[in-house]
């Protein structure tokens, strides 16, 4: 499946709209990573764990995007964008969409 977070894809043209698809996962903090990343904070630099939490909800959303996007007979999603939001007190949801598209060699 090839992403863009542009309206093309270079080298491919467009054949066919599959129409919007989209990804999304809620996730919740673990309040010992919480307090551990809290005193790591505090004496700067990276937060590992946040990083590790954020990039492996990032895959799950994009995999949920592109296994819609497959469903519908496509082979690339262009368009792709990212939102976030607070669902309650310590969760978050990762949303991600796109249009899905069949390409060919251009």
């Amino acid at each position: 499946m090839l992403l863009s977070n542009v309206e093309t894809i270079p080298g491919k043209r467009i054949v066919r709209h599959h129409g919007m698809v989209t990804g999304s996962t809620v996730r919740a903090r673990f309040f010992l990573i919480d307090l551990w990343q809290w005193i790591k904070g505090f004496f700067g630099g990276e937060l590992k764990g946040y990083s590790k939490l954020i990039g492996d909800t990032r895959q799950q959303a994009l995999k949920r995007m592109e296994e819609q996007a497959e469903r519908l007979g496509a082979n690339a999603v262009v368009n792709v964008r990212f939102a976030t939001s607070t669902v309650s007190l310590g969760s978050s949801e990762l949303y991600v969409y796109g249009t899905a598209v069949e390409v060919v060699d251009a």
